[in-house]
């Protein structure tokens, strides 16, 4: 993980439903290498996690509607299906998204949360993973899907589920530390 990301701004994009591991754990990861990161939501207070049943609540940081993503340096968002499913309705959700990518800054997403990424119309032509269930949602957005651990296409890391973790987490730190992706295109 040798990358340096000490005072890098993370914001992190969950609601209501989020996979506990794919939220708590990358952030607890990204803060411990001195990353300073932010929980956006469309919902204040805390945000619940779901795993067999409602479980970790997480404490968000900001509003999603008057989040700035030029004042990040990078996106992670966390798959679970309630999360991913409600959180792609939401057009400043989707709109950070978009904003994200044309300022050609790092994003990482497990899971379920490619179905953001899909939302915002950045998958067109990318090399990618996700969970299994939304694999035809992205071949139909144009995404190149594959069943891999970890993929990592001009930024923009991807992994499948809470079992790829350790890996998701070690490529979104060095996509962090190696920062913008001047080359990546925007679709």
């Amino acid at each position: 993980m040798g990358q340096k990301i000490e005072g890098k701004k993370i914001a992190f994009i969950a609601g209501d439903g989020f996979e506990p591991s794919e939220l708590i754990e990358p952030l607890q990861a990204l803060r411990e290498a001195g990353a300073d990161c932010t929980v956006l939501s469309p919902k204040s207070g805390k945000i619940k996690g779901w795993k067999d049943g409602w479980k970790e609540e997480v404490q968000v940081d900001g509003d999603i509607s008057s989040a700035d993503p030029a004042k990040f340096d990078a996106l992670v968002i966390p798959g679970g299906t309630i999360n991913c499913d409600s959180i792609r309705t939401n057009a400043d959700a989707v709109n950070f998204v978009k904003q994200i990518f044309e300022l050609k800054k790092p994003v990482s997403a497990i899971c379920h949360g490619p179905q953001l990424l899909i939302e915002a119309d950045v998958v067109k032509g990318r090399k990618l993973t996700s969970y299994n269930a939304i694999k035809t949602d992205l071949q139909n957005a144009g995404a190149n899907w594959v069943d891999e651990e970890c993929v990592v296409d001009e930024g923009l890391t991807t992994s499948r589920s809470p079992a790829d973790l350790k890996a998701f987490i070690s490529k979104t730190i060095e996509e962090i530390g190696e920062g913008k992706h001047a080359q990546r295109t925007t679709h």
